[in-house]
């Protein structure tokens, strides 16, 4: 096995990762004024959602140069084909980030890129389908736990940390290579998706994680040697990415509604419901992943027997059962729309009172029909008798010749 190859790609695939989302992490916080237009907001919001390319292309980079430098000498077709499905699926999901897909595409993307992975390892026909299905299974199932800050970054951390010890039992370094290169990329991505989260893995990160380490387990698992018992140790090794999965199916179907739809039912949100803190809760599942994958690692290694492997399988059946009577939290609220004409005015004290509306003019009313206008009448109904002009003699003549 070729240690320092190895060790080589983690580091370079660390520092390569920490670079890329220090650089992401500036973008996507860069201050803007208020007057900021949206567009600006917006773009900010999908570099945070896009941020986990940072952590795929640190990966993919890291594992690619050793790959080409010859650190894998032993299997070098099985890494070049892990690289090629995983690059397809990460390439999958930072389309799915800008513009969502249907799931029916998504599922023919991901069998595609488990196809090329195991026709570059050259396994037989059985085994070849049935690391198909377990691997785009593991890939949905993984990509499902990326519902709070740092849970699936954790949880992939534990993960391939068991893969890579499966590998060095083994001694390849080909399937060792990618598993290596994902615990330092996630680790120093995990800086960034910490609660309070600055970047996501988004699709993009969650679907190349799920993928590489579904097809790498398969294919360690698939090249140990046929003496030992090591296909015990495969399910053991994704143990909470199936209990999460397990227990969204379940009650959704109880509830009579699709499992493919979204909701706040993971296990993350119904720890929250048990005022579980979101770093407490990467915390817990961290220390749930580690009891199975140690001991599927030891089980792989010839030093456990396999039946030890229902322990934590008991042990999380008990963990689902008991989530299932824990309700998921309640999606979000929207805000009420504001609108100028709810808004009520709110006297201060000292402020003058608001100037009351004037009342409205009525129109003068119309003359009765018959009557004439500009007439004065008495209250017996007799015309009122003018003055006397104040004018010329023959005005006031005038005026006498009309009273007569």
């Amino acid at each position: 096995m070729n240690v320092l190859g190895i060790i080589a790609s983690g580091v370079a695939a660390l520092l390569i990762t920490v670079a890329l989302a220090r650089i992401a992490r500036r973008a996507a916080l860069r201050p803007h004024t208020p007057a900021a237009s949206a567009g600006r907001v917006a773009r900010a919001g999908l570099l945070r959602r896009t941020g986990g390319t940072a952590a795929v292309l640190g990966v993919t980079a890291a594992a690619g140069g050793a790959l080409w430098l010859g650190a894998a000498d032993d299997a070098p077709s099985s890494a070049a084909g892990l690289l090629a499905g995983s690059g397809t699926v990460a390439a999958l999901g930072l389309v799915h980030d800008l513009k969502p897909l249907r799931a029916v595409l998504r599922l023919a993307v991901q069998t595609a890129a488990a196809v090329l992975v195991v026709c570059f390892a050259g396994l037989p026909p059985v085994a070849a389908v049935l690391t198909v299905l377990w691997t785009v299974l593991v890939t949905n199932a993984f990509a499902l736990l990326d519902h709070a800050d740092g849970l699936l970054t954790v949880v992939g951390v534990v993960t391939a940390a068991g893969l890579l010890a499966c590998a060095a039992v083994d001694g390849g370094s080909a399937l060792a290579l990618l598993p290596a290169a994902l615990v330092a990329g996630l680790g120093g991505f995990l800086l960034h998706t910490w609660h309070p989260a600055r970047l996501r893995l988004g699709a993009c990160g969650a679907q190349f994680t799920g993928f590489v380490l579904a097809a790498s387990g398969a294919l360690i698992q698939a090249a140990a040697p046929s003496g030992r018992a090591a296909w015990a140790a495969l399910p053991a090794l994704a143990t909470v990415a199936l209990a999460d999965t397990a227990l969204v199916v379940v009650s959704r179907r109880r509830a009579g509604r699709s499992p493919l739809r979204g909701g706040n039912d993971h296990v993350g949100h119904r720890l929250r419901r048990l005022r579980v803190t979101v770093p407490g809760t990467a915390v817990l599942l961290a220390l749930w992943a580690g009891v199975p994958v140690a001991a599927g690692t030891l089980v792989h290694a010839g030093l456990l027997h396999p039946a030890f492997l229902l322990v934590p399988l008991a042990g999380t059946v008990a963990a689902v059962l008991a989530l299932l009577r824990v309700p998921g939290c309640p999606p979000p609220r929207p805000a009420p729309p504001r609108t100028t004409a709810s808004r009520t005015h709110v006297r201060r004290p000292g402020a003058s009172a608001p100037a009351a509306p004037a009342p409205a003019v009525r129109p003068a009313e119309a003359p009765a029909k018959g009557a004439s206008v500009g007439t004065a009448r008495t209250a017996s109904g007799r015309p009122t008798v003018p003055p006397p002009p104040t004018g010329s003699p023959s005005e006031t003549a005038a005026v006498a010749a009309d009273r007569s």
